[in-house]
């Protein structure tokens, strides 16, 4: 049976969401892998919207189960806020989803240090969401976490919050200049909190070896995209974990060899959230208007998403790391308006053409995308699902980007409902 992961190919906000939830029908168990609340995934099943940041999108099917494997740093009463509100919704959580004891904690000082370091930096500002992600990534890195297990046993994660509040209150108060956090009131809440959340907590690397040996079908989903992974995005404006297959592997403890398929989302164009290079930016009334046909205002945030055209150098890169087997393209009908479009091939910086992905950041931050120019359909695509269906010159831009990034497409997203989906390709 198979072992499916869907991966994000840009900038992240490619509706992997959708995808996911569309996959999910079929699988037995769906398991998100790294990041945590400064993600979101928006998903509109039969008329209702859900806005999901930690829980896997698999929830919204009865019956699938749903891991939080170690890879995600966990904001504890977000979660719970989370489990409750679909609770409330009539989705039923309790006993379907499982929860790393390895997974490690965003505590409420990680939120304070990002804060305090965003204001510090003034024009390097990396654009964080202010979740607390980066500071409790690096505090995992620096084996001063604080993870689901510690909370299990008070005397050592009171022994383990004292140390740690010691440093951090000094850096907050000393250098920050920001108020710190109360020992005695972390210790209380989190010991509330683990009241309610210990009866999800379990060895989830063992959830996922028992569920691959029984064949069972599992979905494999991420947060963000390609271009935020910590090593082969655009540096430093990235997030902080390994968003591309290989965090898959470490964050859920399962092999590569055990990964049957990968699948790549990619939207029709091309956006970004926060600050750093994104070479197809329209920042004219085009960007404007993609803008709002696409609703591209982040799920976490409400910030406005950067638009832009879309960019195979790009994907051609995600393509490589990720080692995609398909590709998904959504958001095909924000395009249905447009009577030209253009596609990025390639980069061009003081008369070099660059179409592989450039490391250096004063190359991405100032180079002149390449493009070739396509003439738009001008007719609604919303809501289809045959691909025959589609005008001739939407399938024709489809093609091209297909053949750009070296991928074959599987499924193409026309609308926000699951059912708004061309299957090319059954996964």
């Amino acid at each position: 049976m198979p072992v499916v992961a869907v991966i994000g190919t840009q900038w992240g906000d490619e509706g992997k969401g959708k995808i996911v939830d569309f996959l999910s029908e079929g699988a037995d168990l769906v398991a998100r892998y790294q990041g945590g609340t400064n993600a979101g995934h928006t998903i509109l099943a039969d008329g209702k919207l859900f806005i999901l940041h930690l829980i896997p999108s698999g929830i919204l099917w009865p019956g699938k189960s749903c891991v939080i494997g170690n890879g995600v740093v966990i904001d504890l009463p977000e979660l719970l806020k989370e489990i409750e509100n679909l609770e409330q919704r009539g989705i039923e959580v309790n006993k379907r989803l499982l929860i790393s004891k390895r997974a490690p904690l965003v505590m409420p000082y990680h939120k304070e240090i990002e804060k305090g370091s965003e204001q510090s930096k003034k024009a390097l500002k990396v654009g964080t969401t202010g979740r607390g992600i980066g500071p409790a990534y690096a505090d995992k890195i620096a084996r001063d976490g604080i993870l689901m297990a510690d909370l299990l046993d008070e005397a050592l994660f009171r022994e383990k919050l004292d140390q740690i509040l010691a440093e951090k209150n000094f850096l907050l108060r000393e250098y920050y200049h920001l108020e710190g956090c109360d020992p005695e009131v972390v210790f209380t809440d989190y010991l509330a909190y683990r009241e309610k959340i210990e009866p999800y907590l379990v060895d989830t690397t063992q959830v996922m070896k028992e569920a691959i040996l029984q064949g069972k079908k599992i979905l494999i989903e991420g947060a963000q995209g390609t271009m935020l992974d910590i090593d082969h995005g655009t540096y430093p404006f990235v997030t902080s974990s390994n968003t591309t297959i290989g965090g898959a592997c470490a964050g859920l403890g399962i092999p590569p060899s055990k990964i049957d398929r990968v699948v790549g989302v990619a939207k029709a164009y091309t956006t970004r959230v926060g600050e750093g290079p994104l070479p197809t930016e329209l920042t004219g009334a085009m960007g404007e208007e993609l803008r709002e046909r696409g609703g591209e205002y982040g799920a976490t945030t409400g910030r406005a998403r950067r638009c832009g055209w879309f960019d195979t150098v790009v994907v051609r890169h995600a393509a490589w790391l990720n080692g995609l087997n398909d590709l998904a393209v959504t958001k095909l009908d924000i395009l249905d308006h447009s009577k030209t479009l253009y596609i990025c091939t390639g980069y061009e910086y003081r008369g070099k053409i660059f179409h592989e992905m450039p490391c250096e950041y004063e190359v991405l931050a100032n180079c002149k995308p390449v493009y070739i120019e396509m003439d738009g359909w001008l007719k609604k695509t919303e809501g289809i699902t045959s691909y025959q269906d589609l005008p001739e010159k939407a399938r024709e831009y489809l093609m091209k980007i297909s053949e750009l990034v070296e991928v074959e497409l599987a499924l193409i997203s026309t609308g926000q409902d699951r059912a708004h989906t061309i299957v090319l390709k059954e996964l």
